[in-house]
């Protein structure tokens, strides 16, 4: 008995606070023991790992107690938002492997939203202001000072709902009025100094056409759409924190409008804010990232350089990385910058199990087997996964003439060199032992040809091949690999922090973070592999194939190296 209680107080300790407090309220029986969270993005961009972060959040609490998380699309300003976007997130959702419950939208609220700012104007708690946005900004004052009241604040009754029936026609002016809620323009948490509710914007909207002209703000969408589904759980990040008394006092003032409510009269959407998800060399601002494409300084949302989902699953990234990066650092109330390392720690970990290996040479240089018979060929078995004995095997060809690393030669070494080197023994891997004899040099000196000699009675798996050499060296046969195209991958910025950096963004770009090797050469098993697939290159990284491979032209992205070598390098 006591063991079963210290393992409970183990998960319980386990627990995030966000998980913490539903387990509290669900022990207090509140909302007839219901869990209902939502995940609600504004389709007005990519998703990018921050998302993931509140994806987890949002749709783990939802399965973790048996309830259900919807997905709400805020669509309250069109002319930002597009169904390409949504298209992106259904999509970015179901491959980190979450399912909704149903899909929603602010704008399937419109009309209540609407009726509700009309009851709230007959009741005297909301006015049309036709102040600019700066001089209303301006009379907001300071969290320690006042504001001021405008001009418009007392308008009668009859006058807002004319003007406000008038802000939803085409012959509006966009930004000649807003409607303002009524509330306290003294209060210390600026939000509460007669928020804005309503603008006038003419972009079509993409659901909804032309419908409307005026559109509620998040602030006066957000709560009440919460409200209408039913949501129990709020969960958001900590910038919302100053939002939350004002969510709830629309909340409030919707129940009294909504007298018709089944909701119960103590209910109320229950809101929990957790820390951003924030990484170094990046940055997470959609209005940076849109930078970024519009200007072409990457080549698309789906750059694998680019942190959005789609980016770092073009990249190789898989979705059980991301996952498990995200609940490895945790929630918390405070916010971090962490270190893009532990993704990529997550990402490595991951791919070493589900990862086929294979051969491919980056840096090519010829290798001759010099007493190895011309013509000849051998099917060498290669393990396509040490970690996972049922992904097999397959073969690869061996021949007189190869390619290996240029890196992997040096015709004077160090003591500690265990690669090729005249006069020394290395394995081939799956293969030969072979003594190096020398080489071939062009007129400045360059490597152009390695000669070595191979031992007929050590080939691997053979009886008594087990003679042991410091050195095992990749290799592909030069006629039986294909050329390919490997993209490597390296940080997006130069400093470790650009969302606090005070100057232009662009300025801090990483001019060498995408490096394009076009002379590499890979196993022929290589180029049967899909995108979305994950390889590793064996003795280099981890890479996928991307989505420009043709036929005859394959091309590779480097995931991750298989070890943390940038931070060393960089310290």
């Amino acid at each position: 008995m006591v063991e079963k209680r210290n393992e409970e107080n183990e998960e319980k300790k386990s627990l995030s606070f966000v998980e913490q407090m539903v387990e509290a309220d669900l022990a207090e029986g509140k909302n007839g023991g219901r869990i209902q969270t939502r995940f609600p993005p504004e389709p007005n961009g990519y998703i990018h790992i921050g998302h993931a972060k509140a994806i987890c959040m949002d749709f783990g609490v939802a399965e973790r107690y048996g309830g259900v998380c919807n997905l709400r699309f805020d669509d309250t300003n069109p002319s930002k938002e597009d169904t390409e976007y949504v298209d992106s997130i259904l999509n970015d959702i179901q491959w980190l492997g979450f399912k909704w419950g149903n899909v929603y939208y602010a704008s399937d609220y419109f009309q209540q939203l609407w009726d509700f700012a009309v009851w709230m104007i007959k009741k005297g708690m909301a006015y049309i202001d036709e102040q600019t946005s700066e001089q209303i900004a301006q009379q907001k004052g300071t969290p320690t000072t006042p504001g001021v009241a405008s001009p418009y604040r007392d308008r009668p009754v009859e006058e807002n709902l004319e003007l406000f029936a008038k802000m939803n026609t085409p012959e509006a002016v966009e930004g000649s009025m807003v409607l303002r809620a009524k509330l306290d323009m003294a209060n210390p948490n600026m939000h509460f100094r007669d928020p804005v509710m309503y603008r006038i914007i003419h972009t079509p909207h993409h659901r909804t056409g032309t419908k409307w002209h005026a559109y509620p703000m998040y602030d006066f969408a957000h709560g009440q759409s919460d409200y209408f589904e039913g949501v129990t759980h709020s969960i958001c990040t900590l910038e919302f924190v100053p939002h939350r008394p004002l969510y709830d006092k629309f909340v409030d003032f919707l129940k009294e409008y909504d007298t018709e409510a089944t909701r119960g009269a103590d209910y109320r959407p229950r809101q929990i804010e957790f820390n951003r998800l924030n990484l170094t060399y990046t940055v997470m601002s959609k209005r940076k990232l849109h930078t970024l494409v519009d200007e072409k300084l990457v080549r698309g949302w789906d750059d694998p350089r680019m942190p959005t989902v789609c980016g770092m699953r073009r990249r190789g990234y898989s979705a059980e990385s991301i996952r498990a990066f995200v609940d490895s650092i945790g929630y918390t109330k405070f916010d971090a910058l962490n270190d893009y390392a532990l993704l990529e720690a997550a990402v490595r970990d991951d791919l070493n199990k589900r990862s086929l290996r294979v051969s491919a040479v980056l840096n090519p240089v010829k290798l001759v087997i010099t007493n190895y018979p011309e013509g000849k060929t051998e099917e060498m078995e290669a393990v396509n996964n040490p970690e996972n004995e049922a992904d097999g095997t397959h073969t690869i060809t061996f021949s007189r003439t190869l390619w290996i690393e240029r890196e992997d030669f040096m015709e004077e070494a160090p003591k500690k060199f265990f690669r090729m080197t005249p006069g020394k023994e290395v394995r081939l891997k799956n293969a030969y032992i072979v003594m190096c004899t020398g080489c071939k040099k062009d007129a400045n000196g360059n490597i152009e040809e390695i000669y070595a000699e191979y031992d007929p009675q050590s080939k691997s798996g053979m009886e008594g091949a087990n003679r042991k050499v410091k050195g095992t060296l990749h290799w592909v046969s030069c006629d039986h690999c294909h050329k390919a195209e490997v993209r490597l991958y390296d940080r997006l910025f130069n400093v470790e922090n650009p969302a606090a950096d005070e100057r232009d963004f662009r300025e801090l770009l990483n001019p060498d973070s995408l490096t394009v090797l076009e002379d590499c050469y890979v196993e022929d098993f290589a180029t049967t592999r899909k995108a979305g697939e994950f390889l590793q290159f064996q003795r280099i990284g981890y890479f996928t194939p991307d989505l420009d491979t043709t036929t005859g032209h394959p091309v590779f992205n480097k995931t991750v190296g298989l070890k943390d070598t940038w931070a060393k390098i960089n310290k």
